[in-house]
């Protein structure tokens, strides 16, 4: 279906995902003006049942799961026991089962590490990867959308909370999910579904003049948006303070979990030694992942990502980094070798 639509496809998150549908600068436009339908399927879904799923999963994610609310979700951090960061993963409360979803580039490991965690609990673990896929709608219009397709009000709703419902014929779950603080949902759906789900939402997205958005646009809308992507502004390089997680990803009052010893220690000394940040870039050059960044001579950090984001004219060129605490000041300029990168707020 990309294809007839004229993508160009990429690997991204790990997984083929479309780079634009011919004009990512338009696509941009659709998230930023109306709306856009955005190919979701590099999740990994895992299914947890039995007596013990609450004890367990709150016992290893960073995260408060013990409280969730039934149909509501959580997003959570896996820590190896030194801190650093395994897998970023959603956490989705229902009555008899507990919904993961995760990245696909890491399936095998995270089922691995979930397993050598389940050891007294009555817990039952399913990779339920093969039967979901997800799709989104995103921008200003999304929600008016999503009503008028499903009957659904998203803004009512809690962030991250789950409504079961249909597009036409097609059985999904919707989950509201705001990026930029806009309302938007993403539909959850068995992947025997997902092209007929497509050609829906993408109707409907054309009706109020949006349209599918590729990873080149979305890429830069979330640098824009200032939300960093695992696996490529955070992983097992970062502790959570490190990657700016601490405030998003942590509960601090829910009890013990793998790896809090860290984060408290962390917290404690209300520091660290690098931290990642965003920047802008001069120019019309976008960098390369681990490019060197360079102040007063010395080398203070590298960057994680950077892309064009069409919200402006001529487009900016945005980035996450790592940088040395004594550079992390909004308005620092650093160097790099295509010009300069300007450390922002």
């Amino acid at each position: 279906m990309h294809a007839a639509a004229g993508a160009k496809m990429g690997v991204w998150l790990g997984c083929a995902m479309p780079d634009d549908f011919g004009d990512p600068a338009a696509e941009y436009r659709y998230a930023r003006d109306a709306v856009a339908l955005i190919d979701k399927n590099y999740r990994t879904y895992l299914g947890f049942t039995g007596p013990d799923r609450v004890r367990y999963l709150n016992a290893i994610l960073t995260n408060n799961i013990k409280d969730l609310r039934e149909s509501h979700g959580v997003v959570s951090l896996l820590l190896n026991p030194q801190g650093h960061i395994l897998a970023e993963i959603e956490t989705y409360a229902f009555a008899d089962r507990l919904f993961c979803m995760s990245f696909a580039m890491v399936r095998e490991r995270l089922i691995e590490w979930l397993d050598k965690y389940v050891i007294m609990d009555d817990v039952t673990l399913t990779d339920e990867t093969a039967r979901y896929g997800t799709l989104a709608l995103e921008g200003p219009k999304a929600a008016a959308i999503v009503q008028e397709v499903s009957g659904i009000d998203i803004i009512k709703g809690d962030e991250l909370s789950c409504h079961d419902g249909a597009i036409g014929a097609v059985p999904c779950r919707l989950i509201k999910r705001s990026p930029g603080e806009v309302p938007g949902a993403e539909f959850v759906t068995e992947t025997s579904n997902l092209a007929e789900l497509w050609r829906l939402l993408s109707d409907a997205a054309r009706k109020h003049g949006g349209g599918p958005m590729g990873y080149t646009a979305l890429n830069g809308l979330r640098l824009a948006q200032g939300v960093p992507w695992f696996g490529y502004d955070f992983g097992e390089k970062q502790i959570p303070h490190e990657a700016g997680l601490q405030d998003s990803h942590i509960s601090y009052t829910k009890g013990c979990y793998t790896g809090q010893e860290i984060v408290e220690r962390v917290r404690s000394r209300g520091q660290v030694n690098r931290q990642r940040v965003r920047l802008v870039f001069s120019g019309d050059v976008v960098p390369e992942a681990n490019t060197a960044l360079i102040l007063d001579g010395k080398e203070v950090g590298y960057v994680t990502r950077a892309a064009r984001a069409w919200d402006s004219d001529p487009p900016r060129i945005l980035g996450m980094a790592y940088v040395r605490k004594e550079a992390t000041t909004p308005g620092t300029v650093l160097q790099w070798p295509g010009g300069t990168a300007t450390i922002t707020k």
